[in-house]
């Protein structure tokens, strides 16, 4: 039997971010992941180029059952320490707007930063390697894995959640979690977009592929982004936004026009004009959504805006200002980019991220109930997540190296 001061289980952005400060934190570690490939999640992020943090993340960009858990990790490990060392790796970057990050490259240029960071901590890696069983053994853990048997002092969780089981998600660390004792926030797709009964949705069918800029609020959430039609329902930042907030039975208000005063605008054209109020429309909307909005009452957007009465034109805005429509649910695991809900953050240490029940068992990265908004904020958790645990780690194993 192999024996490491800590085995971290999973390979993605916060175990291997874990890994590698520890590894040169002196522990001896051992990574392992049951998918051939490590970080699918890094590589297939940002269109290929990884928003790999946001300049701007704080404590207000996360959802969790308990709110202030993420206070200390993401106060001590800042999107400043991580541009730090993006920079230190010679990876070029740049910012796309709201403090979002990315490679100038690609993806693979984190993931590759990430490896170099696990060489230089001799971590051990053992992958496509499945772990059958975690058990307490003495003063540590007992780990059955395809690649036999491995004992270890602390065994750190690092599993991701449910999204994407296209590129090998499970419930590894959910079911672990639960055989340790711990409780589970319900988990739920966050990050995705959201569907409608196809009856309800038929008329907007047509605008698939439309993106504008929209003011779109909805349980405790409100954000000014794109949105996105599609087939099934909507999609883009606006609405992976929302989504987080979203809960079934949650109607959204969205304003198709923000900044737009349409009813004035509308008004005012009344005088004199001798455009069609579907060309009017037009100027202020894009063409497609215009047509399709006065299409639903026929022979209305065909009259010239003059003669159409104040009051519908008041109507015709105040829809398109304050579009009230009830999601009937979401894309689900398949196309949702983080997992909300997991381990609940009540029951660990903020410290460093290990267990209050079981000594030795920490929980890092999306598998926890801590989930950010759209725009780099989630792997921005995993590197501050990831360098709590391991520098505990590193700060328990110093005495026993000084002795």
């Amino acid at each position: 039997m192999q024996s490491f001061d800590a085995v971290v289980i999973g390979a993605g952005a916060a175990g291997l971010f874990c890994a590698g400060v520890a590894g040169q934190l002196g522990i001896k570690v051992l990574l392992i992941d049951h998918a051939p490939k490590v970080a699918e999640k890094i590589r297939i992020s940002g269109g290929g180029r990884c928003n790999f943090t946001n300049r701007d993340a704080g404590p207000a960009h996360f959802l969790s059952a308990n709110p202030h858990f993420c206070r200390s990790a993401l106060a001590r490990y800042t999107p400043q320490d991580f541009i730090t060392l993006v920079q230190r790796h010679r990876i070029a970057w740049h910012e796309k707007h709201k403090g979002q990050l990315f490679c100038d490259e690609s993806a693979e240029d984190i993931i590759g930063m990430l490896l170099r960071e696990c060489e230089q901590g001799n971590v051990t890696r053992w992958q496509p390697c499945g772990v059958q069983a975690v058990r307490q053994s003495g003063t540590g853990f007992e780990l059955d894995t395809d690649r036999g048997p491995v004992r270890a002092a602390r065994v750190v969780v690092a599993t991701g959640g449910l999204s994407i089981p296209k590129i090998g998600a499970t419930d590894f660390g959910y079911r672990l979690a639960k055989q340790f004792g711990h409780r589970l926030v319900e988990t739920r797709p966050a990050l995705v977009p959201l569907t409608f009964d196809a009856a309800h949705w038929a008329p907007f069918v047509a605008l698939a592929g439309l993106s504008l800029p929209v003011d779109i609020c909805g349980g405790k959430g409100q954000f000014l982004e794109d949105l996105l039609f599609t087939h099934r329902g909507l999609s883009g930042p606006a609405v992976l936004q929302i989504s987080s907030f979203w809960q079934p039975g949650t109607l959204l208000k969205i304003d198709l026009a923000p900044g737009t005063d349409l009813a004035g605008h509308l008004a005012r054209g009344k005088l004199g004009s001798r455009r069609k109020l579907a060309t009017e429309l037009a100027s202020l909307l894009p063409a497609r959504l215009a047509d399709s909005w006065l299409a639903r009452e026929p022979g209305l957007g065909d009259r010239l805006l003059a003669d159409v009465r104040e009051r519908d034109l008041q109507q015709l805005a105040r829809g398109l200002q304050a579009w009230e429509l009830t999601p009937s649910g979401t894309e689900g695991y398949r196309k949702a980019e983080v997992t909300a809900g997991g381990v609940d953050t009540r029951e660990l240490s903020s410290q460093s991220m290990e267990s209050n029940k079981i000594p030795g068992l920490h929980f890092i990265g999306e598998v926890v109930d801590v989930t950010g908004w759209l725009g780099g904020y989630n792997f921005q958790w995993a590197w501050a997540s990831a360098a709590a645990c391991a520098r505990a780690m590193g700060a328990c194993k110093a005495p026993e190296s000084a002795r």
